[in-house]
């Protein structure tokens, strides 16, 4: 079977289909609340990746470019991805759309960042993500996972 990996339009289409994932939220809800302000057309540059089965959105994430003046992750200080809210719906997990959208983001060849739920984690360790040492001030609470490509490490946090 073939999955591709699609930038979603912002639109009504796509918020409908979100409304399908258990991860709806806030930053959908104001997208609404923007599209029926502003009326934005589907050329607005999306965030949101999607595979779809059919005509139907089976998984999806968020990718956000952070610039290198905000990295305290990677040395040495760069461009990072930062990937959020990658779900596929129940009936479709297990079969490979988690890992086609980390593979796509991957391909982008910059190091990525994600705060993975707490039933995900084995899945984000497969898929080659390590554990930060843990920084109070950066972290806040969270518990991030790195993917580091190649000449890629950790930056050093000095107490």
């Amino acid at each position: 079977m073939v999955m591709n990996v699609e930038k979603l339009k912002i639109n009504f289409k796509t918020l409908e289909e979100f409304k399908k994932f258990k991860e709806y939220g806030i930053q959908e809800l104001s997208m609404i609340e923007d599209l029926e302000a502003n009326m934005i057309d589907n050329d607005i540059d999306s965030p949101f990746y999607g595979i779809y089965f059919g005509d139907k959105l089976v998984a999806r994430m968020s990718l956000y470019q952070i610039g290198a003046k905000f990295d305290r992750y990677f040395y040495p200080p760069q461009n990072y991805l930062e990937l959020w809210k990658l779900e596929v719906l129940p009936d479709y997990q297990g079969k490979g759309y988690g890992k086609k959208l980390v593979e796509f983001a991957k391909g982008f060849g910059l190091p990525i960042k994600t705060n993975p739920r707490v039933q995900s984690r084995s899945f984000w360790e497969h898929m080659e993500f390590k554990n930060v040492e843990y920084d109070m001030e950066r972290d806040r609470g969270e518990n991030p996972l790195v993917w580091y490509p190649e000449g890629v490490e950790a930056q050093q946090h000095n107490e």
